[in-house]
C-alpha cells in the first residue's frame, strides 16, 4: 500500500527541518565507529580492568573476536515494572555465549516509579530523572569495550532516558528488552470508582487501599494503558524490539524466549557481520513517525508529546506539536485501552496486541514499511504475533479478524476516523490535549476559571465545596522552570466527580498529566510557562476562558487592552526538600516542552 500522502507530507517536512542536524549526527555516528570504538584498540591494562569482574567469562572476552554486549539495567524492586529484571543479566549471559557472543552489566540507571511519587515533593524529580537516566546511560556505555547493547526499560522516563542516552553511541547495534505488565488485577474503571468515591468521602482509605493493592498486585508494568505502555508500543513500531514482544507477562516460557532471541538477533547485527544495524540507523525520521502514529492509533500517552521530540533531538532529528497536530487527523484511533477503554493491556494483547494495530496500519499505508527494524523482515515482522509451538518461539500472521472489536479493530471499522489529539493556541500561549477519551461534547469548555498554584490547593478548594460550578481549573507554576513539571493525575478524581455531577470542567496547566488520565478535556504542557513571565501568570480568578478542541482555541476571553495592561503574579520561590534543590541547574537550564523540557540537550545545543 502506498504511503499515505499526509503522513509522507508530515515525514518530508521533519526531514527538511531537521537536515543539518541529523546529517551532523550521522556523521558523528560514523566517526565513533571509525575512532577506535573496538577492545582491539584499547591498552591492555584498560582491558584487564574491564575484563577483572568476570572470571567466568574472561577467556571468552580476551580475545575481543566476538560481540560483547553492553547491558544498561534499570532493575529496582521498589518498581514492579523492573523487578522482573533482576535474574535478565546473568540468564543473558547464557544467552550471549549460545550466540557466540559475550555480556556484561555495563551499569545501571535509576528508575523511579511515579505511581509512589504521584501527588509527593518526588514528583518533581520525575522528568529531570530522564536526563539523570540519559547521563547514566552515556556513562556505562562510555568504556568502549561493547560492540553492542541491551537496554532494560519498560516505564515512564526510563525507556526516553535510556534511548536519549544510547543514542549517542549512535554506531552501536542496540535492542531494547521490556519485561511485559503484569496479569490483570481488578478492572480499571472499578479502581477508578473507588477512588472517586474516596475523594467525595464515600470510601474510607482502609477502602482505598485495598483497591489500590487488588489493582497493584503483582511483579509487572501496571495494566492501564499509560506512559510506560505507550512506551513499549512506540518500540515496537520503531523497530527496537524483538517483534511483539511488549505485552508478554513476565514469568512465562514466551517472555523468556522473547528475551533469549533478543540477545541473539543483537549478536547478529554487529559490524563484524553482514547485517550491521546500528541504533542510530534504525531511528531515523521514519522510525519517530512511526513512533508518532502509534501513538496516536492507541490513544496513547500525551507523555510522549514531551518524550518524543527528546528521543528525536538525541538523533539529530526535530519533530514539533504540528507535526503531531497533522498526524492525529490522518490516522484513525483503533484501539480503546483504559483509561481510553475498559479493556486493560492484557486484553488488548489477547485481543490482537500491537501486531494487530501495526500490521493495519501498515495495510492502509499509514505507517512507514520500509524502515529499519532490529527485526530481519522490516516493520512487517512487527505485524505478526510470537508464540511458543512445541516448545519454540515462533510468530504467526495477525488474524484478519480482531479478537475483541470492542478492544482493537480493523481501519474499516475504527472507533474514531482520528487520532484524538489537537494543538490548542490563543492569548494563553499552546497548549495539548488529548480527547480519545473525552465525549464530544465536552470539547468545548466556556467557564470562568480557578486559580491555584499547586494541585494540594486544588484538592482543598474541591473538598471544601468551592469547585461545584462550571469551572476551568487553573494550575500554573507546573512548567519544568518552576517545578520540574509533575504529573498533575491526583487532580483526575476530584475534577472527574465534578463532571460526574454534571458540572463541565476543564483543566488548564503548564504541568503534566499522568499517561493515565483520560476523561476530563485537559490542556496541559501551557508554553510559555508561568514562570518566566508566561501569560498564564495573568489570570484571575472569575476570567472566562474558551477551551475549544474543535477549533484548537485556548482563550482568555478578556477585553484585549484590558489583557494587555494586566501585570502578571507573583512568581512563587522554588521549593527544597526531598532532594529538589539539586536539580537547580536542571531547572534553570531546560527548554519548553514542545523541544522535549530537557536541560541536557539545550546545553549540548542538541
Amino acid at each position: 500500500m502506498a504511503l499515505h500522502p499526509e503522513i509522507a507530507a508530515v515525514t518530508d517536512r521533519i526531514i527538511e527541518r531537521s537536515r543539518t542536524k541529523r546529517a551532523a549526527y550521522l556523521e558523528l555516528t560514523q566517526r565513533e565507529r571509525d575512532s577506535g570504538a573496538d577492545r582491539p584498540k584499547l591498552g591492555c591494562a584498560n582491558l584487564a580492568h574491564a575484563y577483572a569482574g568476570t572470571d567466568e567469562q574472561r577467556e571468552l572476552l580476551t580475545p575481543a573476536n566476538r560481540m560483547n554486549i553492553g547491558i544498561v539495567t534499570s532493575y529496582n524492586d521498589m518498581l514492579s515494572a523492573h523487578a522482573t529484571y533482576y535474574r535478565y543479566p546473568e540468564q543473558m549471559k547464557v544467552w550471549a555465549i549460545e550466540a557466540g557472543a559475550t555480556a556484561q552489566v555495563a551499569g545501571g540507571v535509576p528508575a523511579m516509579c511515579d505511581g509512589v511519587t504521584q501527588g509527593y515533593q518526588g514528583m518533581e524529580l520525575s522528568l529531570f530523572s530522564r536526563d539523570t537516566i540519559a547521563l547514566s546511560t552515556a556513562i556505562a556505555l562510555s568504556h568502549r569495550t561493547f560492540e553492542g547493547a541491551a537496554l532494560l526499560g519498560i516505564c515512564d522516563k526510563i525507556v526516553p532516558g535510556l534511548l536519549m542516552g544510547a543514542l549517542r553511541f549512535g554506531h552501536l547495534p542496540m535492542v531494547l528488552i521490556p519485561g511485559g505488565p503484569m496479569r490483570t488485577g481488578i478492572p480499571n474503571k472499578e479502581k477508578a470508582a473507588v477512588r472517586e468515591a474516596y475523594a467525595e468521602g464515600k470510601a474510607t482509605r482502609e477502602d482505598l487501599l485495598a483497591s489500590e493493592i487488588a489493582a497493584y498486585h503483582s511483579k509487572g508494568t501496571c495494566t492501564f494503558y499509560g506512559t510506560a505502555n505507550s512506551n513499549q508500543m512506540m518500540m515496537e513500531a520503531m523497530g527496537l524490539h524483538m517483534p511483539g514482544a511488549a505485552f508478554a507477562n513476565p514469568g512465562t516460557k514466551l517472555r523468556q524466549e522473547l528475551t533469549r532471541a533478543a540477545v541473539h538477533r543483537l549478536a547478529q547485527i554487529g559490524w563484524n557481520g553482514n547485517d550491521y544495524r546500528p541504533v542510530g540507523h534504525v531511528v531515523d525520521e521514519r522510525a519517530i513517525v512511526n513512533a508518532a502514529i502509534v501513538l496516536l492509533a492507541t490513544g496513547g500517552s500525551t507523555n510522549h508529546l514531551i518524550h518524543l521530540p527528546a528521543i528525536a533531538r538525541s538523533a539529530g532529528i526535530v519533530i514539533d506539536w504540528e507535526d503531531f497536530d497533522r498526524l492525529s487527523r490522518a490516522v484513525p484511533l483503533l484501539t480503546r485501552v483504559y483509561p481510553n477503554g475498559s479493556a486493560d493491556v492484557n486484553g488488548f494483547e489477547d485481543a490482537g496486541g500491537p501486531p494487530f494495530v501495526i500490521r493495519e496500519l501498515l495495510r492502509g499505508g499509514l505507517m512507514h514499511g520500509d524502515a529499519l527494524t532490529v527485526a530481519s523482515g522490516g516493520m512487517t515482522d512487527y505485524g505478526r504475533k510470537p508464540l511458543i509451538k512445541n516448545d519454540k518461539l515462533t510468530w504467526n500472521d495477525s488474524p484478519a479478524k480482531s479478537g475483541d472489536d470492542s478492544i482493537v479493530r480493523t481501519l474499516d471499522a475504527p472507533f474514531s476516523p482520528e487520532g484524538g489529539f489537537r494543538i490548542l493556541a490563543g492569548n494563553l500561549g499552546r497548549a495539548c490535549i488529548k480527547v480519545s477519551a473525552v465525549d464530544r461534547d465536552r470539547w468545548t469548555i466556556e467557564a470562568p476559571c480557578r486559580v491555584f498554584q499547586d494541585q494540594q490547593a486544588v484538592q482543598d478548594a474541591f473538598k471544601a465545596g468551592e469547585l461545584d460550578r462550571d469551572i476551568v481549573v487553573v494550575v500554573r507554576f507546573q512548567g519544568p522552570k518552576a517545578n520540574g513539571m509533575p504529573e498533575l493525575h491526583k487532580l483526575t478524581p476530584p475534577l472527574g466527580v465534578l463532571q460526574n455531577r454534571g458540572f463541565r470542567v476543564a483543566l488548564v496547566t503548564d504541568g503534566r498529566m499522568s499517561g493515565a488520565s483520560g476523561k476530563v478535556p485537559a490542556a496541559i504542557h501551557l508554553s510559555p510557562e508561568a514562570f518566566g513571565g508566561g501569560p498564564i501568570g495573568k489570570l484571575r480568578d472569575g476570567d472566562m476562558i474558551r477551551v475549544c478542541a474543535e477549533e484548537g482555541v485556548l482563550q482568555a476571553l478578556v477585553d484585549p487592552a484590558e489583557w494587555d495592561a494586566r501585570e502578571r503574579c507573583e512568581t512563587p520561590p522554588h521549593a527544597e526538600g526531598t532532594g529538589r534543590e539539586l536539580f537547580a541547574m536542571l531547572r534553570t537550564n531546560c527548554d519548553e516542552a514542545e523541544l522535549g523540557a530537557s536541560a541536557m540537550l539545550a546545553q549540548a545545543g542538541l
